[in-house]
């Protein structure tokens, strides 16, 4: 009889224990960025699954854990897409409900998962990404759940205290460095201005390689204001940015696939491809690290890519992304574009073309969003999505060399016919 006790004794306490280890929800945070895209982040202790569905006007964000005692029931929101959020405990779930105020043109949502980092201390995170109406897309093809990678700034404070995700390397320059850096930036700046004010130009001149800390810090650069649109590809220079990386994986497959590591091979493809047609290339990241440095802001780590761009005056800036989507039938490359000169549009529909021709996948179009780095930076610059890690055809494609190959090969068809 004893022993029979001691094993009930036991069973019960692993039970207990089971019960005490089971994911909770300790924090629901909001985020408005400059595109208006309002992000929801759930802070849980632990691996949880989730599900996202549109009740009416209602969007529900499912999470399978408990609602911490601290977490509160409802949260006032600033946004055009809502002004509150309710947080309701079902027991072994938890739905967050967001009461829109409009009616999306089409589905704008998107949620992923960022892994517990104990680096940084940050725990498992459920990200919702909602994009108001004026930024959806109304074009011609399929109606999509698309809301295309990290579009801008976050309000979000940065290190421990986050409330929605970064993108992420800096290092530090002394006090000389910096001061030197922006006498010899305002006295360019104001000797171009003179010299050529419109927006083309043809051709430029390299700036002499950034130290890694000048490239890396978050100081605003402007290039020389010229570009080259046209000549062919030989001498021109093209910033590539391979999406996410470091602490920020993207978004991530079914099977644990991650955004960074598929962007940045193909990304090295690509300038492999152009340089060797004469283009002098440069990359925002070329290892799995954050570009500005850990525990970024988005505003920092978005700042840090295009200012790789603008600090060696180049002709064109090329983000390279994969696409993600709740309806996991949703497939496709897309090309995005802002068109702050005459040439963003022409760039895209280039590289969306070579694609779009050549794949047999869907033709997502080209698409016009504030994505911070094709908006704050004075070159062309476009934003490609390399079909979607969410839809299980195109997540075996691009883990493939074949796709990878093509991909970059065909994009660059695309910049080199832009130059043409």
């Amino acid at each position: 009889m004893r022993k029979i006790f001691l094993l009930t004794l036991l069973a019960c306490c692993m039970l207990l224990g089971a019960v005490a280890q089971a994911a909770q929800i300790t924090d629901v945070k909001w985020g408005v960025n400059k595109a208006d895209v309002l992000r929801i982040v759930v802070d849980v202790t632990d691996t949880a699954g989730y599900a996202v569905d549109m009740e009416g006007n209602t969007l529900n964000l499912t999470v399978n854990a408990d609602k911490g005692a601290q977490v509160p029931h409802s949260k006032a929101v600033k946004s055009s897409l809502a002004d509150s959020l309710k947080i309701v405990d079902k027991g072994s779930y938890t739905v967050v409900r967001v009461p829109l105020k409009q009616r999306l043109l089409e589905k704008s949502y998107k949620a992923f998962v960022l892994r517990k980092d104990p680096a940084t201390g940050r725990p498992f995170r459920v990200v919702l990404d909602v994009t108001p109406r004026q930024a959806s897309y109304s074009g011609s093809g399929a109606a999509t759940t698309v809301v295309s990678n990290r579009p801008v700034v976050s309000n979000r404070p940065t290190k421990n205290n986050s409330s929605i995700k970064k993108n992420t390397v800096i290092k530090t320059s002394t006090a000389a460095d910096k001061k030197a850096d922006k006498k010899k930036s305002s006295s360019k700046k104001k000797n171009d201005n003179k010299k050529n004010t419109a927006a083309a130009k043809t051709e430029t001149t390299v700036n002499k390689p950034v130290n890694k800390s000048d490239t890396d810090k978050l100081a605003v650069i402007k290039g020389n204001g010229r570009f080259s649109t046209s000549g062919g590809l030989d001498g021109k220079i093209i910033t590539l940015d391979a999406g996410h990386g470091g602490s920020d994986p993207g978004a991530i497959g079914s099977d644990g696939t991650k955004e960074k590591n598929i962007t940045l091979p193909i990304t090295k493809m690509l300038k492999e491809i152009l340089e060797d047609k004469g283009a002098k290339v440069y990359m925002t990241r070329t290892t799995d690290v954050d570009v500005f440095g850990p525990n970024a802001s988005d505003a920092e780590e978005l700042q840090a890519r295009v200012n790789v761009g603008e600090k060696y005056n180049s002709d064109m800036f090329v983000s390279l992304h994969i696409n993600s989507s709740v309806n996991k039938n949703v497939g496709g490359f897309s090309t995005y574009y802002y068109p702050k000169t005459d040439n963003d549009l022409r760039l895209a529909k280039n590289i969306q073309n070579k694609l779009a021709a050549n794949f047999g996948v869907d033709d997502l179009g080209v698409r016009q969003a504030n994505f911070y780095v094709i908006k704050r930076i004075s070159m062309p610059a476009v934003l490609v999505e390399m079909c979607f890690i969410s839809n299980e055809k195109e997540l075996t494609l691009m883990k493939g060399q074949w796709f990878q190959k093509k991909t970059a090969r065909l994009i660059a068809e695309g910049i080199e016919k832009y130059f043409a």
